[in-house]
């Protein structure tokens, strides 16, 4: 099975005035504004009737490009005396192209003329120049003057405020503002939403809304994309179906802001059916939009139709932003599709997206997972900034590709950086001692969590000193650290003493894990395997049976081997035992061609890693066609010669595979990288970068 990832405001009309002798300017006109200008100064109608003026001037400051028109009509005149009006408009058309700053400047003029006084609109107009800024204590200033003119009872006003508030950060502020109005319009519920909304307080806002349908308040299609983005961000898929219920009935599919909103709402719900069939329906579709889907399946782990689709959406020529390519980063990610992503790297760089600090974390995580340590410590050193989520990112991907000595050396650079660490960095730090069998050093870290850091182990951080232990082959103080736990060890806990027990050979204590992990899951099929192994590994091939016959009687199915490769571009899918793959019976032969080569450099199949129910004869051909092998055969067949093979499995990689990867590495002179469920291995010479010890 194979999957192609490779990407081929309108002005405000003003208040009405007097007919004059020309028509009032329009966006078509807005060039002959000086003409027009002129033919109002000679008629009279401009200094003899405010309205005119304001018309003009409104029309003017309405466009950005006719902006500094506006301001020297206003300044040089001839012109009525100056009002409240005027400044308003000057004070709305500097704020719509972005020169809040400015706005704010008129408005303290204003208060320094004696013959013009600041009205209701005027207020609103600054609060809203106060937003921009983020000026809290200027906004603040301005709320004392509204009370001190009485204008503390006019609702524009208020919503401001509050809208101020909101945009500067200072929620609760506004939110005693808003409990002391009793009559609320639809603006200021969406003000004080959308304070929560800025604040990333998902479930406020979700319950603000809740409080609107019970008291009946009105609320508008503003409200309604704050809403279904919050439902997203809290997985409140029935408040969010009905929404878009809501949506339909009333005709809104429209809108594409809050289509989008819908369809980002689904997919991070987990209903990506629901969200692709608004996706398809929509007239047009934004980079916001395409943004949303990609990262839907993303999340979804459907990361081959993540990547899909964003081969459509460079076939429909829409131009990914940044916030796209984190997602299709982290699909190439996990699919261990390299290609695919330095592609996306070679796009950033030539359309110069902003390397903000999720990108190129993203970029860090995403080489990591590909094996490609090197590169992603250089995507590291030339970020412009760094957070703990990068320095956890590089750590852990140090961790899991088997350097970690390294990785340990970074932890402390971090430190001296003084950035802090989070719970997810100690993961990192105690799986880089788990995976090179640092047992003191894993030891020191944990404790330095609590101690040094504040940090209360979770059941990660006790599941990594298991392995760390259970890895080292200390069995027993493995087990009775599980028993010493101060909270109730969960399947990982055990899991990671039972894989323990596989390495080397516990039966014990293996039996003893096996028996919590069915108290608390029996539907894994996994765990049995495991115990299975153990028999299997030690000629107890009776019990191995048994273990088999119990899965069966409980309808438990073994979860089958699968493997990745990427070759030109393609992510290609291979199962143990492959049946129904196009070029089956050329992989198989070069199977056979690879197996008969490396039995010459001494490879011993393991029949103890083969299937349970077939003939002795037949457990070395069981063996031959795990996926991984299938997948390095079709890599030796497609690749060029030398090309690095890299691959990635869902399951851990067998003792069997693992042995006959290293003598194909040395026999046909290929470096190949495995990414198994749990590490990377890197085969070249006839060795792993594991050392053996996985």
């Amino acid at each position: 099975m194979a999957t192609a990832v490779l990407p081929a405001a309108a002005a405000l009309p003003g208040p009405a005035a007097p007919a004059p002798p020309h028509p009032p300017p329009g966006r078509a006109s807005l060039r002959h504004m000086p003409q027009l200008h002129a033919a109002l100064l000679k008629s009279g109608e401009l200094t003899a009737s405010p309205k005119s003026f304001h018309s003009l001037l409104e029309a003017a400051a309405a466009s950005p490009a006719q902006l500094s028109y506006a301001l020297r009509m206003f300044r040089l005149g001839p012109r009525p005396p100056l009002s409240a009006p005027s400044y308003n408009i000057l004070m709305r058309g500097l704020i719509r192209a972005g020169h809040a700053e400015d706005a704010l400047h008129l408005f303290v003029e204003m208060l320094g003329t004696a013959s013009v006084c600041p009205d209701q609109h005027t207020l609103a107009c600054t609060l809203k120049s106060c937003s921009r800024m983020r000026g809290l204590d200027v906004g603040r200033g301005i709320q004392v003057y509204a009370v001190k003119r009485g204008f503390m009872v006019d609702r524009f006003v208020l919503s401001s405020l509050i809208h101020m508030y909101a945009s500067c950060g200072d929620v609760a502020a506004a939110r005693v503002l808003f409990d002391a109005v009793e009559e609320k319009g639809v603006v200021m519920w969406n003000a004080i939403i959308a304070g929560y909304f800025k604040d990333g307080d998902w479930k406020e806002v979700v319950e603000m809304f809740k409080v609107m349908l019970e008291v009946g308040a009105p609320f508008d299609e503003v409200t309604l994309v704050s809403i279904a983005t919050a439902c997203g961000r809290i997985g409140d898929a029935e408040l969010g179906d009905w929404i878009g219920g809501y949506v339909e009935e009333k005709g809104m599919v429209g809108n594409r802001n809050l289509v989008t909103a819908l369809v980002d709402m689904y997919a991070k719900c987990g209903e990506l059916g629901k969200a692709r069939r608004l996706f398809n329906g929509m007239r047009s579709r934004d980079v916001v939009a395409w943004s949303a889907m990609i990262s839907g399946y993303t999340q979804a782990g459907q990361c081959q139709e993540a990547l899909a689709l964003f081969n459509e959406m460079q076939v429909a020529e829409v131009e990914p932003n940044d916030v796209t390519m984190v997602s299709v980063l982290s699909a190439c990610a996990i699919l261990g599709a390299l290609e695919t992503g330095r592609w996306v790297h070679s796009y950033i760089r030539r359309k110069r997206l902003p390397l903000t600090v999720v990108l190129s974390t993203a970029l860090v995580d995403f080489y990591a997972k590909c094996g490609c340590i090197d590169s992603a410590v250089e995507a590291f050193e030339s970020m412009p900034m760094k957070n703990t989520w990068t320095w956890t990112a590089l750590i852990k991907g140090m961790a899991s590709n088997g350097r970690g000595r390294e990785a340990l050396e970074l932890f402390s650079s971090m430190r001296e950086a003084n950035i802090k660490p989070t719970y997810v960095t100690f993961i990192g730090v105690l799986m880089a001692c788990s995976h090179s069998c640092l047992v003191e050093e894993g030891r020191q870290h944990f404790d330095s969590m609590t101690r040094e850091y504040g940090i209360q182990p979770r059941v990660e951080h006790y599941g990594c000193i298991v392995d760390l232990l259970g890895r080292a082959g200390l069995i027993d103080e493995a087990y009775q650290f599980i028993r010493s736990m101060p909270i109730e060890p969960n399947t990982v806990i055990w899991r990671a003493l039972l894989s323990s027990c596989t390495v080397h050979k516990n039966v014990e204590t293996g039996e003893e894990a096996l028996k919590h992990i069915i108290s608390l899951d029996p539907s894994h099929s996994g765990d049995y395997i495991l115990l299975s192994n153990i028999y299997a590994s030690l000629g107890r091939w009776k019990d191995a049976a048994m273990i088999r016959r119990a899965m069966n009687d409980r309808g438990i199915e073994k979860t089958p081997g699968c493997s990745l490769i990427e070759v030109d571009g393609t992510v290609f899918e291979f199962f143990a035992e492959d049946s129904d793959h196009p070029q089956l019976k050329e992989i198989y032969e070069k199977v056979k061609e690879m197996i008969d080569k490396i039995k010459m450099a001494g490879y011993v199949p393991n029949t103890a890693d083969a299937r349970l129910d077939v003939d002795e004869c037949e457990k070395e051909l069981s063996v031959s066609r795990h996926s991984e092998k299938l997948a390095i055969a079709f890599g030796l067949m497609k690749l060029h010669p030398g090309a690095t093979i890299r691959l990635s499995k869902n399951l851990r990689v067998c003792s069997d595979c693992h042995s006959a990867t290293k003598l194909i590495s040395k026999v046909y002179s290929r470096e190949i990288v495995v990414r198994d469920r749990n590490r990377f291995h890197h085969f070249k010479d006839g060795s792993c970068s594991c050392n053996d010890y996985w």
